[in-house]
């Protein structure tokens, strides 16, 4: 995508302020307007980090979610996390690392 990023900035700065004005009269999270002004949102955004890095190879620091609820990828994140547990941690005694100052060890 070759887009000029101020003009991409100008569209993503429009989108916030639909999105703005439809979240101000929102019905709940179920009302049509908000969900076309978030969809409008979120392609505003993706246009202008591609345009951003198109013309300078940066990238925003932000992350759109795609708001899929039943998504179990999120799950995943944190499979990794049992590989850290202290199963060996029970025969270590930190004292043994470190000289005792009060006895000139």
């Amino acid at each position: 995508m070759n887009s000029d990023p101020r003009s991409a900035l100008a569209a993503l700065i429009a989108a916030f302020e639909r999105h703005y004005e439809a979240a101000a009269v929102s019905r709940g999270d179920d009302d049509p307007a908000l969900d076309a002004a978030t969809e409008q949102l979120s392609t505003a955004f993706d246009a202008y980090d591609d345009a951003l890095f198109d013309a300078y190879d940066i990238a925003t620091p932000l992350i759109v979610f795609d708001g899929d609820e039943d998504d179990d990828d999120d799950d995943d994140d944190f499979d990794d996390l049992d590989d850290f547990e202290d199963d060996d941690d029970d025969d270590y005694d930190e004292d043994d690392d470190y000289e005792d100052e009060d006895s000139g060890r």
